[in-house]
Protein backbone atom coordinates (compact mmCIF):
# COMPACT_ATOMS: atom_id res chain seq x y z
CA UNK A 1 0.00 0.00 0.00
CA UNK A 2 2.86 2.34 0.82
CA UNK A 3 4.41 1.62 -2.59
CA UNK A 4 1.14 2.53 -4.30
CA UNK A 5 0.96 5.85 -2.44
CA UNK A 6 4.62 6.56 -3.26
CA UNK A 7 4.21 5.85 -6.99
CA UNK A 8 0.98 7.87 -7.28
CA UNK A 9 2.57 10.97 -5.72
CA UNK A 10 5.89 10.72 -7.59
CA UNK A 11 6.80 13.56 -9.97
CA UNK A 12 9.72 13.61 -12.38
CA UNK A 13 10.99 15.27 -15.56
CA UNK A 14 12.89 13.83 -18.52
CA UNK A 15 14.97 16.21 -20.63
CA UNK A 16 16.10 15.27 -24.14
CA UNK A 17 18.45 17.04 -26.57
CA UNK A 18 17.94 16.48 -30.30
CA UNK A 19 20.22 17.49 -33.16
CA UNK A 20 18.06 17.46 -36.26
CA UNK A 21 15.90 14.40 -35.56
CA UNK A 22 18.58 12.37 -33.77
CA UNK A 23 18.49 11.98 -30.00
CA UNK A 24 21.90 13.05 -28.68
CA UNK A 25 21.38 13.03 -24.92
CA UNK A 26 18.65 12.25 -22.43
CA UNK A 27 18.62 12.90 -18.70
CA UNK A 28 16.22 12.28 -15.87
CA UNK A 29 18.12 13.75 -12.92
CA UNK A 30 20.13 16.63 -14.39
CA UNK A 31 20.59 18.87 -17.38
CA UNK A 32 21.29 17.42 -20.80
CA UNK A 33 24.58 18.00 -22.57
CA UNK A 34 24.21 19.93 -25.79
CA UNK A 35 26.27 19.04 -28.81
CA UNK A 36 29.15 21.29 -29.91
CA UNK A 37 27.82 24.31 -31.81
CA UNK A 38 30.66 24.38 -34.37
CA UNK A 39 30.11 20.76 -35.41
CA UNK A 40 26.38 21.28 -35.62
CA UNK A 41 26.74 24.42 -37.72
CA UNK A 42 29.00 22.55 -40.16
CA UNK A 43 26.55 19.67 -40.53
CA UNK A 44 23.48 21.88 -40.37
CA UNK A 45 24.64 24.37 -43.00
CA UNK A 46 23.68 21.99 -45.78
CA UNK A 47 20.54 20.65 -44.07
CA UNK A 48 19.03 23.87 -42.73
CA UNK A 49 16.86 26.18 -44.77
CA UNK A 50 17.95 29.46 -46.32
CA UNK A 51 17.13 31.36 -43.13
CA UNK A 52 19.72 30.38 -40.57
CA UNK A 53 18.03 28.52 -37.72
CA UNK A 54 19.31 26.25 -35.01
CA UNK A 55 18.98 22.57 -35.89
CA UNK A 56 19.14 21.54 -32.23
CA UNK A 57 16.25 21.54 -29.82
CA UNK A 58 15.61 20.56 -26.22
CA UNK A 59 12.43 18.79 -25.15
CA UNK A 60 11.23 18.36 -21.59
CA UNK A 61 8.65 15.76 -20.52
CA UNK A 62 7.19 16.49 -17.08
CA UNK A 63 5.11 13.86 -15.24
CA UNK A 64 3.26 15.38 -12.31
CA UNK A 65 2.13 13.19 -9.45
CA UNK A 66 -0.98 13.55 -7.36
CA UNK A 67 -0.74 16.42 -4.84
CA UNK A 68 -3.63 15.60 -2.55
CA UNK A 69 -4.61 12.18 -1.24
CA UNK A 70 -8.24 11.42 -0.62
CA UNK A 71 -9.01 9.59 2.59
CA UNK A 72 -11.81 7.06 2.45
CA UNK A 73 -14.56 7.60 4.97
CA UNK A 74 -16.96 4.87 6.06
CA UNK A 75 -19.79 7.41 5.97
CA UNK A 76 -19.41 7.71 2.19
CA UNK A 77 -19.64 3.94 1.57
CA UNK A 78 -23.14 2.68 0.91
CA UNK A 79 -24.67 -0.20 2.86
CA UNK A 80 -24.38 -2.56 -0.13
CA UNK A 81 -20.68 -1.81 -0.45
CA UNK A 82 -20.18 -2.42 3.28
CA UNK A 83 -21.93 -5.80 3.02
CA UNK A 84 -19.75 -6.70 0.02
CA UNK A 85 -16.53 -5.77 1.86
CA UNK A 86 -17.48 -7.70 4.99
CA UNK A 87 -18.44 -10.81 3.00
CA UNK A 88 -15.27 -10.55 0.89
CA UNK A 89 -12.97 -10.39 3.91
CA UNK A 90 -14.91 -13.12 5.73
CA UNK A 91 -14.64 -15.43 2.70
CA UNK A 92 -10.87 -15.08 2.36
CA UNK A 93 -9.89 -14.86 6.03
CA UNK A 94 -12.14 -17.66 7.37
CA UNK A 95 -10.26 -20.52 5.61
CA UNK A 96 -7.04 -19.33 7.22
CA UNK A 97 -8.36 -20.02 10.73
CA UNK A 98 -6.84 -23.25 12.03
CA UNK A 99 -9.00 -26.08 13.33
CA UNK A 100 -8.35 -27.79 16.68
CA UNK A 101 -9.12 -31.28 15.38
CA UNK A 102 -7.06 -32.65 12.52
CA UNK A 103 -9.21 -34.35 9.91
CA UNK A 104 -7.68 -37.51 8.45
CA UNK A 105 -9.67 -38.91 5.56
CA UNK A 106 -8.03 -42.38 5.47
CA UNK A 107 -8.23 -43.12 9.18
CA UNK A 108 -10.99 -45.77 8.87
CA UNK A 109 -9.27 -47.82 6.16
CA UNK A 110 -6.87 -50.70 6.84
CA UNK A 111 -3.42 -50.72 5.30
CA UNK A 112 -2.87 -53.15 2.40
CA UNK A 113 -1.52 -56.64 3.13
CA UNK A 114 2.10 -57.03 1.96
CA UNK A 115 2.59 -60.34 0.10
CA UNK A 116 6.28 -60.02 -0.68
CA UNK A 117 8.93 -57.29 -0.65
CA UNK A 118 8.76 -55.75 -4.10
CA UNK A 119 11.94 -53.76 -3.69
CA UNK A 120 13.89 -57.03 -3.14
CA UNK A 121 12.43 -58.64 -6.30
CA UNK A 122 13.48 -55.75 -8.53
CA UNK A 123 17.05 -55.38 -7.23
CA UNK A 124 19.88 -55.73 -9.73
CA UNK A 125 23.60 -56.09 -8.96
CA UNK A 126 26.56 -55.22 -11.15
CA UNK A 127 29.38 -57.74 -10.99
Amino acid sequence: MALLVFVSTLSFAIESHFCRDILVDSSMFGHVKSCAKEEVQKTCSADCSFIKKDCCRNEKLVVNGQDELQLLSIDKISFDQQVFLVSYFYTYINPLVSFDKKIVSFEEYNSPHVVRCLFKIDETYLI
